[in-house]
């Protein structure tokens, strides 16, 4: 085994330790390649010296992603954004002490949702870098969809001058084109593709006025493509495998009957907690 393979083999056994759902890795010349990404925005542009993007992700189980917009929801956000920092940031001193230069992005690189409304970029995205090492496909609602949980997983990169094998790509594209996210999108920031085929349009606008609502309510984030998405062997876990019908059905049912027992639970953790209920209503 080369001596290449082997750090990429205690790299995978390292973050696995400490916690990491996924490893992937992505080599810088995936972003000329693919010339999808703006180059202010590509890692060898951010730090010269990159040369290898490893990409991290923690999942976000779906019981609790299903009771958005609510306080739990927020907590488990938060939570997984601290644990994906820290394990970055862990696996960055470890590069660092095996003699491979390396720096980490955190999770968000952006300093709060009102920024993000007058100018909506972040330094750097994960979620191309999560496609190019190989973890997902991109789905109508830009997430990233993986095969073991849809787009309910968070992710984090870490840069390194180490020069580690790319990951093969996703065998098979992951979304189903079911426009559940587009139907179900709360500000409507989601509309049907263009004609071709292609992503769904996206507002960005729309869709950051909603998480800085939800914010100013404690209950961000929004998170409502993520819950609707059926994709994910996660859905078998919690059998949750049929359960599109009921998202579909859920504003229209709620507001003729806040107490139907389909969504008890859900409205029980969106009640308690926050200002959400009280101040914004059904949704």
């Amino acid at each position: 085994m080369s001596q290449p393979e082997v750090l990429r083999q205690e790299i995978i056994s390292f973050v696995r330790e400490q916690g990491a759902d996924l490893t992937g890795f992505a080599r810088v010349e995936k972003w000329a390649e693919t010339a999808e990404v703006p180059q202010e925005f590509w890692p060898q542009e951010l730090w010269p010296l990159a040369q290898t993007v490893i990409v991290l992700g923690m999942a976000m189980p779906l019981p609790i992603v299903e009771t958005t917009p609510s306080a739990i929801h927020m907590e488990l956000y938060n939570t997984c954004n601290r644990e994906l920092d820290s394990l970055a940031y862990r696996l960055t001193l470890w590069l660092n002490r095996q003699g491979q230069a390396s720096i980490f992005f955190p999770r968000d690189c952006y300093g709060s949702i009102k920024i993000l409304l007058e100018k909506p970029f972040a330094a750097f995205g994960h979620v191309p870098a999560a496609k190019y090492a190989g973890l997902g496909t991109l789905g109508l609602s830009h997430l990233l969809l993986t095969p073991a949980f849809g787009p309910r997983v968070r992710f984090v990169s870490v840069f390194t001058t180490a020069v580690l094998e790319n990951s093969p790509p996703q065998a098979k594209e992951l979304c189903i084109k079911c426009q559940a996210c587009i139907k179900c999108c709360p500000p409507s920031a989601l509309k049907a593709p263009p004609p071709g085929g292609g992503l769904a349009v996206y507002d960005k606008i729309a869709c950051a006025q909603r998480a800085y609502e939800l914010t100013r309510r404690r209950c961000y984030p929004c998170g409502v493509c993520s819950k609707v998405c059926p994709i994910g062997d996660d859905r078998k876990l919690f059998q949750a495998t049929k359960n599109t019908k009921k998202y579909l059905q859920e504003k229209e049912i709620l507001t003729k009957e806040s107490d139907h027992p389909d969504y008890r639970s859900w409205e029980h953790f969106r009640r308690y907690g926050s200002w959400y209920e009280k101040e914004v209503g059904k949704r």
